[in-house]
């Protein structure tokens, strides 16, 4: 066990906090009208969720204790467990750890005796993280007030994924509590690779057992955290793909220079690897950073069509600009486009992005020295019809073309776009339940970031595939992410009202032919 886990005596105070908030923590008036979508009266599973509460609570909290980071290699085998032992307590049937070149997986499946079959997406790893950044420890979860949301979770995890896949498992320990049983058949793939793009998810779902399992599947979805901090919510109709690369230039490999780090007055009579790098990355955008430039970048790159421009001209009227830039933190969009060009960009646009540069010496003060190393991260969002595999080689080919050659290009991970039609069952059901739930819905072309859903919708399982879920959260990736526990405004839902939506949909999927 890490030793930044808390200990259990403070574990039992948060699940007393927990139990001491609960009247406050009911859900709010219209998600009884919502409760009636497709299963009927479900104040039954309504009130057997408010009852496990403190059990919910302190399950999130446990599994945020405890880290899967596979870009660091900690806890792979001990998060694929743990995600089993999730399952098995939340009623499935059967859960087997599959071992991949990478880090394992989970495939579990929950036979409910329903003609109706779902696929299920989780994941269990989380990005890293610095402690000192945060306002509380990462790994305490610890709830707290947050002015205008309500009482948050603050932890790594807690919103991306582990908030809303805890959520949809307490719902499915509510439906075991009011003796009724899921009205779908599950099948569900968990990944411990998802944060470094997901390099072995393939090795997953292409096994015989898992495929032959989707094979009864109508669709594929992912539970998440929709909602903004108002209680809106948006569809989208697909995502971007990825690629993450390390770009590496070396004197050595180059062959000029010194091949160690020499001292820095040589600079006069000695080439620079880092300058070299510089020189290197900036043929890849445009001359102010915002466009891609990499050769035949986008030969295959697909335009928006009307209906997807369609929606995005919806979500700008329906959306508050200075709101959403309020909440992201943004200054002005790129180049000082109108709000509706932006949108427009962030679902068409592939990007080129700079995650991280690492050179010579970093520390305080300086070192006077001339590296001979320089290494740069970089991920590429793809959008259709543009692939993992093209993406890799052309930018190995533009950097080779302009004599970049000795510069490796190693690819960590990575991944195509994904995209749903509209009308399909998954998508029809998740606004079904939204409006039922009194909420302001809207739909877009596709999510700007990226998961592996190509998995799904391409060959040869060929599935549509989606993301459903109340609730809110934020800072993904970075300190104080956070995920609502109990919420301040009514059309918001805190854990619990997340975990009757999960339910509601299953029926809402259920009722669907």
């Amino acid at each position: 066990m890490d030793a930044g886990i808390p200990g259990t005596a403070h574990r039992r105070g948060l699940m007393l906090m927990a139990a001491a908030a609960g009247a406050s923590l009911a859900m709010p008036g219209p998600l009884m009208a919502a409760a009636r979508c497709g299963g009927g009266d479900l104040s039954d599973v309504k009130a057997a969720i408010d009852k496990q509460r403190p059990e919910a609570i302190k399950r999130l909290q446990d599994w945020i204790a405890l880290p899967s980071i596979a870009a660091e290699g900690l806890n792979a085998q001990e998060g694929a467990q743990y995600m089993a032992e999730l399952l098995k307590d939340a009623g499935f049937q059967q859960t087997t750890i599959i071992q991949t070149d990478g880090r394992p997986g989970v495939f579990a499946t929950m036979d409910n005796g329903s003609p109706r079959s779902v696929g299920m997406y989780l994941m269990y790893d989380v990005k890293q993280f610095d402690p000192s950044e945060w306002s509380s420890p990462p790994l305490e979860a610890r709830i707290v007030d947050r002015p205008g949301l309500g009482k948050v979770m603050i932890g790594r995890g807690a919103v991306n994924q582990k908030g809303p896949e805890a959520s949809f498992l307490a719902g499915l320990h509510g439906l075991r509590a009011a003796g009724r049983k899921p009205p779908v058949n599950i099948v569900l793939i968990a990944e411990g690779e998802e944060e470094i793009a997901s390099p072995h998810f393939p090795q997953l779902v292409r096994r015989p057992e898992v495929l032959s399992a989707l094979g009864k599947c109508r669709e594929v979805w992912m539970p998440f955290a929709s909602q903004t901090p108002k209680g809106s919510v948006e569809v989208d109709l697909g995502a971007k793909g990825v690629i993450e690369v390390e770009l590496v230039c070396s004197t050595k490999a180059w062959g000029r220079g010194a091949e160690n780090d020499i001292h820095s007055s040589y600079k006069a009579e000695l080439d620079s690897a880092v300058w070299r790098l510089v020189k290197a990355l900036s043929t890849l955008v445009s001359e102010d950073g915002n466009d891609p430039a990499i050769d035949d970048w986008f030969e295959n790159v697909q335009p928006l069509t009307a209906r997807q421009k369609e929606l995005i001209a919806e979500q700008a009227a329906n959306t508050s600009e200075a709101e959403r830039k309020k909440f992201l933190g943004v200054q002005t969009w790129v180049r000082d486009l109108p709000y509706r060009q932006a949108l427009e960009r962030l679902a068409s646009q592939p990007t080129v992005n700079i995650e991280g540069m690492y050179a010579g010496y970093t520390g305080p003060g300086g070192k006077t020295i001339l590296p001979s190393k320089a290494v740069a991260k970089l991920d590429l969002r793809l959008v259709p019809n543009q692939t993992a595999d093209e993406a890799e080689r052309k930018l190995k080919a533009h950097l080779a073309r302009r004599g970049y050659g000795d510069i490796s290009v190693t690819r960590t991970g990575g991944y195509d776009p994904t995209q749903t039609d509209e009308t399909s069952p998954v998508i029809q059901s998740a606004l079904e339940v939204y409006r039922k739930g009194g909420l302001e819905v809207g739909m877009s072309p596709r999510l700007a970031g990226s998961w592996p859903g190509y998995i799904f919708t391409g060959p040869p399982v060929n599935l549509p595939a989606a993301h459903f879920g109340f609730g809110h959260g934020a800072h993904q990736h970075a300190p104080d992410e956070y995920y609502v526990i109990e919420a301040e405004n009514p059309k918001l839902r805190g854990m619990a009202g997340a975990s009757l939506g999960y339910v509601e949909f299953l029926y809402a999927l259920a009722a669907r032919s």
